[in-house]
């Protein structure tokens, strides 16, 4: 069996593990597992930007409420703050590794979004993910510390049930990972190990996630022993293009923050006055989706409007360049007409727990980004701040491991992966059958607006495919579809879970049983 070992192992290669490694490359050996391409994360397909306090009637102290609004309380004051006032810091960082940031007279250009109550997001056009992605893989390619390594399928993490001499504790020495050309499972070993494995936003038959959000860093971190909280908190992007062979392109908040109108195309009305008149378009995720999803409903409606047009044609083409070239090769002229939008689920609010060092219950263990939840979105995620908590958690995780490096001890021996009992399947429809089957009752009963009874519909079909899945994970070779086809299962389950947990309504949770928002913000806290 393959091994490889090293000081610190990184799983994912988007903002938040790219982040980490940097920093503790200045020391350490680093190796960088990708699930797929080094491009394949959610970072790359981050429209937006990233919000920081940079305007001179802006003040961190707004930025703090406008997060805690959205989040409906939900959220932890004090990560908020830690969070907040590290954002200039990271944007620095950021244009010293050459992200080519808009600017104006020198100056950086900043736009607004929902939920915001300034202009505060710093952009690179409408495709400042991929400018970010492509800025920290040159930085990290540069480093001879850095080694990155793709096509590698993260199985599970190694703990003390897979030393040679057993051991009950968690302890975390790195991960066995399936590498995708060879289909040889890897063992990867580490005295440090720090996940950024992204959301489980395919979980849902609609998302805007990327093909390998699957879910499987927060299925892992459970199975090993550590907690995960606020998994119902699953936020819908309110405008996800509608269109029948293009699924998951999303059409960026910022186009509502220069001025695009929600618009029924069968009444012709302009209708967020009904569901936020004081901030129409502007409010948060939460409450637009569940008016696009409100309207689509109560008027039998495919999608709504999203229009721009009646902005100047080069403010148009100039703000939104990616945007307008896409919709054009498929026939729509953002500048003369409007955009066919539905919500789509769009980002994992809950996950990992973690704490302001980024460490996970579980010793060896580190996490960043999306797969955790540090306390920073609450209820509901404020736009644009999910790439500054990839920036300011990825660097909490390298400055910890640092600061304890000599306390890290060595890894034991590693038992091998028993690959003697498996054999390669010719049922793969088994795996597309229920994977399908997942997205579609996960998307239909525990969606945007939810009952009880739907919930435990759901319930009730997780564990009816748990043990075939589990079955067919015994008995075959493991491969990409069937790794993640547990993962999703696992993520999906939790979900469940956690929505069944919380009795009232808040935030990106919405039941029909129980509307009202409970006095006291609690976490739902699943222990394994």
């Amino acid at each position: 069996m393959p091994s490889h070992t090293h000081d610190v192992l990184v799983i994912g290669s988007g903002a938040a593990g790219l982040t980490a490694a940097l920093a503790l490359a200045e020391t350490r050996k680093v190796c960088v597992l990708a699930k797929g391409s080094l491009t394949g994360g959610s970072t790359a397909w981050a429209q937006g930007g990233i919000a920081a306090v940079l305007d001179a009637g802006d003040t961190f102290e707004d930025h703090v409420r406008d997060t805690m609004i959205a989040g409906a309380g939900l959220n932890d004051r004090e990560v908020v703050e830690f969070v907040i006032e590290r954002a200039p810091a990271s944007i620095d960082r950021l244009s010293e590794l050459g992200v080519p940031f808009n600017r104006e007279s020198g100056d950086l250009h900043l736009t607004r979004e929902g939920g915001h109550s300034h202009r505060r997001i710093v952009h690179v056009d409408d495709a400042t993910g991929w400018a970010v992605q492509e800025a920290l893989l040159n930085a990290a390619r540069a480093n001879p510390n850095i080694t990155l390594v793709p096509g590698q399928t993260c199985i599970d993490f190694i703990t003390g049930r897979n030393q040679v001499d057993f051991s009950a504790a968690g302890r975390v020495w790195g991960v066995y990972a399936l590498d995708e050309a060879s289909g040889r499972v890897m063992k990867h070993v580490a005295r440090a190990t720090v996940l950024a494995a992204g959301g489980a936003g395919r979980v849902y038959q609609f998302s805007t996630a990327p093909r390998g959000a699957t879910g499987d860093g927060i299925a892992m971190a459970y199975r090993a022993g550590a907690r995960v909280s606020n998994m119902e908190m699953m936020q819908f992007h309110p405008t996800c293009l509608y269109n029948l062979e293009v699924k998951n392109f999303l059409i960026t908040e910022a186009v509502r923050g220069e001025g695009g109108r929600l618009i029924n195309p069968e009444t012709g009305e302009r209708y967020m006055e009904r569901y936020d008149p004081e901030r129409m378009e502007l409010a948060p995720r939460d409450v637009v989706a569940r008016a696009n999803d409100d309207q689509i409903k109560r008027y039998g409606l495919d999608f709504v409007h999203l229009d721009i047009s009646h902005q100047p044609a080069d403010f148009v083409r100039g703000h939104f360049p990616t945007i307008h070239e896409k919709l054009l090769s498929l026939g729509i002229d953002m500048t003369k007409e409007p955009i066919p939008v539905v919500p789509a689920q769009h980002y994992t609010c809950g996950g990992v727990v973690i704490g302001l060092d980024a460490r996970t219950d579980l010793p060896g263990l580190w996490a960043a980004g999306e797969c955790t939840e540090s306390g920073l979105h609450g209820a509901n995620r404020l736009a644009s701040n999910s790439l500054l908590e990839c920036f300011v958690f990825g660097e909490a995780a390298a400055r910890d491991i640092l600061a304890h490096w000599d306390g890290l001890e060595a890894a034991p021996e590693i038992l091998e992966w028993d690959e003697s009992r498996v054999t390669d399947s010719d049922e793969e429809v088994v795996i597309k059958q229920n994977w399908t089957e997942i997205r579609r009752f996960m998307w239909n009963y525990v969606g945007i607006v939810r009952t009880t009874k739907r919930l435990e519909r759901a319930a009730n079909r997780i564990e009816m495919l748990g043990k075939e899945i589990e079955d067919y994970y015994g008995s075959f070779r493991v491969t990409t579809d069937l790794i993640e086809l547990r993962n999703l299962h696992q993520a999906a389950g939790l979900i469940v879970q956690s929505a069944l947990k919380r009795y009232e309504s808040r935030g990106l949770h919405y039941t029909m049983d129980y509307p009202d928002t409970a006095s006291i913000a609690r976490d739902t806290v699943l222990v394994p």
